[in-house]
């Protein structure tokens, strides 16, 4: 007879989302815990670790992050994840790599990045969206932590203009711990290892009676975030009748907007209900 899985002993003493074990291994704290299941890892902050991990896997300074894709190949366990980088297409001014986190030997998570050469466009910039009211400008939102359990969802701060949209709004939100333990992140990793949770901030439907967990997650830029202090999304959400939904956001930090991002969703009624 099959038993559903325990939640683990995860340690809230670290004031990071992994401690890193060596040889490629982290290990998620309670800071990392996911707001479906408590026995699996919330996927921003594992995005963020990918990042993390990308960044320092051979370096260089005349290429930079352009658009990230995430894969989500399976239930994140909340156990010892393991990372592995490589590249797949190498290349002076456009390079492809790819960051694989296991866990239990298991492929849960893939991240691909795509790395474009710097150039000096400061002539030609412009375009894009409306800049978001800086959180400032917004009331604290405890709506996070009301709707969503975990402790990746806890360890997050919010602000809205919009509170109680169902589909859409505007939020700053930030997170109070760092990707690894004892490791300086850059504000791109740090940015990202929130980017995840726009699926949570004005989902289309309540997650008691729906389950809408993304299967993806992809961010293009077209400017590096200045600051991870706060995330800024003007998000949307978007529910066909066969199952399927989108959750989109446009994606600022305090000088402006900086990209945007895409979940799919797979939409299905809560069991039980």
């Amino acid at each position: 007879m099959s038993t559903a899985p325990t939640a683990p002993d995860l340690d809230a003493a670290p004031q990071a989302y992994y401690v890193p074990l060596g040889g490629g291994d982290y290990r998620p704290t309670l800071h990392a815990q996911g707001a479906w299941q408590s026995h699996e890892q919330h996927m921003a902050p594992v995005s963020g670790l990918l990042v993390h991990c990308l960044e320092a896997f051979e370096p260089s300074e005349h290429l930079q992050i352009a658009r990230i894709t995430f894969d989500i190949l399976g239930m994140i366990g909340a156990d010892v994840t393991h990372v592995e980088c490589r590249t797949l297409r190498p290349g002076r001014t456009i390079r492809l790599d790819e960051a694989v986190a296991s866990v239990g030997g298991r492929p849960v998570v893939r991240a691909t990045v795509w790395r474009l050469a710097t150039a000096d466009t400061t002539p030609i910039a412009g375009g894009g969206e409306a800049l978001l009211p800086g959180p400032d400008q917004m009331p604290e939102w405890p709506g996070m932590t009301s709707r969503w359990a975990g402790g990746f969802i806890a360890s997050l701060g919010a602000r809205t203009d919009t509170p109680g949209a169902n589909g859409s709004g505007r939020f700053w939100i930030r997170q109070s711990k760092t990707i690894v333990e004892g490791e300086e992140s850059t504000p791109l990793a740090s940015y990202v290892a929130v980017v995840d949770a726009m699926n949570g901030v004005a989902p289309h439907v309540e997650p008691v009676d729906w389950m809408f967990p993304n299967t993806d997650l992809t961010i293009h830029l077209h400017r590096p975030p200045s600051s991870a202090r706060w995330v800024g999304l003007a998000t949307s959400v978007t529910v066909g009748a066969s199952g399927l939904g989108v959750t989109s956001a446009v994606l600022h930090d305090t000088s402006g907007p900086i990209g945007r991002a895409e979940q799919i969703l797979t939409v299905r009624p809560m069991p039980g209900r």
